[in-house]
């Protein structure tokens, strides 16, 4: 997928690709910090024909939703021949005693078993993470384990 990269002076950077129907979908990043999802229109691919201004945390939930999908389907195709491996999305919502905690304090490993292999923040992947990787509100554990160990983690991190 070939993403275009343009300076808009005074304004900030937007970032579009082209869809198989030829229209373009693509984010603004304001100078000011604000988030702006565009959709072009159909018959004129530089002509916006919607606009949704989205704050930090709306743009990082709405890329996890995209991105975390095509993780947990990956991974899940990898495992598919090995009886008893499960991969399962763990959120890190904002109540959690773990925020701003790193993810060693969870003890995830040795209470349950279970290996976090990436985490999902804003849209990004943090593949391996090291006991060390500070936990924010809105990360998405992407874990693997069995089925009892992927419960009792997420028991552990107060999802349950």
């Amino acid at each position: 997928m070939n993403v275009e990269v343009t300076l808009l002076p005074g304004i900030g950077v937007r970032k579009d690709f082209a869809l198989a129907s030829g229209r373009r979908i693509g984010v603004i990043t304001r100078k000011d910090g604000a988030n702006e999802l565009i959709v072009s229109r159909k018959d004129d691919p530089d002509a916006t024909q919607a606009s949704i201004t989205l704050s930090n945390e709306e743009a990082a939930a709405l890329g996890n939703l995209l991105g975390s999908p095509q993780l947990i389907a990956q991974l899940g195709e990898e495992h598919r021949d090995l009886p008893g491996i499960n991969t399962r999305q763990l959120p890190i919502r904002a109540n959690s005693r773990f925020v701003s905690r790193t993810l060693g304090d969870t003890a995830m490993r040795t209470k349950t078993g279970v290996s976090v292999v990436a985490v999902m923040r804003a849209g990004q992947v943090q593949p391996s993470p090291t006991p060390d990787f500070m936990l924010a509100a809105g990360d998405l554990l992407v874990a693997v384990g069995t089925a009892d160990g992927l419960d009792a983690a997420t028991k552990l991190l107060g999802n349950a």
